[in-house]
């Protein structure tokens, strides 16, 4: 007779501390200062707002393609909050929660957006790896960083990102598999946005957790309220102390929704209901910290107000600067640019009878 094993899946920790309608479990509250938590709140609220101006912007064609962070931005706000500019980030293409926390200009975002290469232009010693597009190679970039680290004897760590869909990907087994080997310091951080694309997450794997897929590989794996901030920096937090303490790498899944587009090449309306988008919309990591900054009696209307015209003011400005550098830099031989580092002699001949053209028949209508 055939023998039958009934699975029993690994017992994955989770965890939830602040509750849609702002109240708190005290016991777990990670106790973040409260100009940390006001900072995060509005980094979070200007996240969504430069999503919905960066969506005008491209159905106006004045920018390309991007991958919004709507709904998403408790998961990066409360992880990217529990490292130092000591720690690397190594991004997937969602990140720009991520990237604003360390710095990153807007104007550059969009430049990167537009197709300008100078909008990916790390400053000097940051240590920040650039956008990553092919789907889960950033964490073996993230692991190769950690283990740098490791050989020049200091205790930084590395952080890196992707989606349920990337956990598919060979790239993702490998890095985690060395790391555990390695002991290496890295926080692998899933966001568990339920669609890739147009794929939901049940396609993508049988496992009922992302989070236990850590177990095959003798690592920590911990399950979170992705749209829970405070949940997210106690999992994070305790992930990046492991890896400073030398104990090895961390597998974090974060559960959460992606409210909007995959990227402006995507219609979620054909693939997912109202309805849905509808219960998670009642859950909305913004929308929940507010309740709860306000039960604080830290927060209030005219705060809100406030916040708002400053980011509104910000993005203004941020757009108005992008099109002025854009200008500058959409020139006929643009296509050449940032190839290579010596250009060979089939471009420069290319290059010449381009701009012969021109010089020939004039710049077509609007100058580029």
């Amino acid at each position: 007779m055939p023998i039958t094993t009934a699975y029993a899946p690994p017992a994955i920790e989770h965890v939830s501390i602040l509750q849609p309608d702002g109240t708190v479990d005290k016991k777990l509250d990670p106790n973040v200062p409260k100009e940390d938590l006001l900072q995060l709140y509005e980094l979070m609220s200007f996240s969504r707002q430069w999503d919905h101006r960066r969506l005008k912007l491209q159905r106006q064609g004045r920018i390309g393609t991007f991958a919004p962070a709507h709904g998403q931005e408790a998961a990066q706000a409360g992880s990217i909050y529990c490292t130092t500019d000591d720690d690397w980030l190594c991004p997937s293409f969602r990140e720009s929660v991520c990237y604003f926390h360390r710095g990153a200009d807007p104007v550059d975002d969009l430049l990167y957006a537009a197709g300008f290469e100078e909008g990916m232009n790390i400053p000097e010693g940051a240590k920040v790896l650039p956008v990553c597009i092919p789907i889960g190679t950033q964490y073996t970039h993230a692991l190769g960083t950690a283990w740098a680290e490791v050989k020049d004897g200091t205790q930084n760590v590395a952080i890196t990102y992707g989606g349920d869909g990337s956990t598919s990907e060979g790239d993702f087994h490998e890095a985690v598999n060395m790391a555990a080997v390695l002991k290496a310091p890295v926080v692998f951080f899933i966001q568990n946005n339920q669609w890739a694309i147009s794929v939901p997450r049940q396609w993508q794997t049988a496992s009922e957790t992302i989070a236990q897929k850590a177990v095959a590989y003798g690592v920590p794996g911990v399950q979170v309220d992705g749209n829970d901030l405070l949940a997210v920096i106690k999992a994070t937090r305790d992930a990046v102390e492991r890896a400073r303490n030398g104990e090895g790498p961390t597998l974090i899944e974060a559960v959460t929704f992606r409210m909007n587009v995959h990227t402006t090449a995507d219609d979620p309306k054909k693939y997912r209901t109202r309805e849905v988008e509808a219960e998670w919309a009642e859950k909305d990591p913004i929308d929940r910290l507010r309740k709860y900054l306000t039960k604080k009696r830290w927060w209030n209307t005219k705060k809100q107000q406030e916040m708002e015209d400053r980011i509104t003011a910000r993005i203004d400005q941020a757009i108005e600067d992008f099109e002025t550098r854009a200008a500058e830099l959409r020139t006929p031989d643009y296509m050449f640019a940032n190839a290579w580092v010596e250009d060979p002699p089939y471009l420069l001949k290319q290059k010449a009878e381009l701009l012969a053209h021109f010089d020939q028949h004039g710049l077509p209508e609007g100058g580029h």
